[in-house]
């Protein structure tokens, strides 16, 4: 995945980083020149100096070849002009940003942008939604360390026992809602199709818990 990452505060260093290492093509613009000294070595080419919002910036970091785009400057009005950029004149399939002001969050949402706060939340967050788009957190626990989440089992696991989806200390089956109705699994209960299955995960596990699902459907 192409990502681009605008701003190289805490949130966006951590973030690309984070992408870095498990593999992704990361490019990070920052106004300030002392940002890149917050990016590991092996990122520090992948910086760019300027604004998120000029185009020629942009495009010098890829933004036509771009799967995602997240704006995480220290301003709101920067991330709402360059996410806007990079959704609407540059149709970036994924466009996430950072909102510092609570009252703006609607406009955010009026315009189609996920937005989040706070900053190891943010990051945790951001990483979820960029890789983990069909597993969307219902509850998320003390810094997004641990979520709840809910999916639609796949036609596979029909029949195996509900309890056998479990890995200790990553993820647990808490919940089935089957034909309309929520239930607590009990030892031996069958999986049946079309369960909606929710499970506690804890946020470094979301990879496994989604290569499992994935099996299945396929995204």
């Amino acid at each position: 995945m192409r990502v681009i990452v605008v701003g190289c505060g805490r949130v966006g260093s951590t973030l690309a980083a984070q992408l870095v290492t498990e593999g992704h093509d990361v490019r990070v613009v920052d106004r300030r020149p002392t940002a890149r000294r917050l990016l590991p070595p092996g990122l520090a080419d992948g910086f760019l100096l300027g604004s998120g919002f000029s185009r020629g910036v942009l495009e010098a970091a890829g933004i036509t070849h771009a799967d995602a785009f997240v704006a995480v400057t220290s301003t709101d009005n920067g991330n709402i002009v360059s996410a806007r950029t990079a959704k609407e004149t540059y149709r970036v399939p994924i466009v996430l940003a950072r909102v510092h002001d609570p009252r703006r969050a609607d406009l955010y949402r009026d315009l189609g942008i996920p937005a989040v706060s706070s900053v190891r939340w943010s990051v945790n967050r951001i990483h979820q939604m960029l890789l983990h788009r069909h597993l969307t957190p219902e509850l998320v626990f003390g810094n997004g360390e641990t979520l709840l989440v809910r999916s639609e089992l796949p036609a596979y696991l029909s029949g195996r026992p509900l309890t056998d989806f479990d890995v200790d200390g990553e993820v647990r089956v808490v919940e089935v809602t089957r034909a309309g109705r929520s239930l607590l699994p009990g030892h031996g209960v069958p999986a049946e199709p079309g369960d909606l299955v929710t499970f506690a995960v804890a946020a470094t596990a979301l990879g496994r818990l989604r290569g499992f699902l994935d099996k299945e459907l396929g995204t």
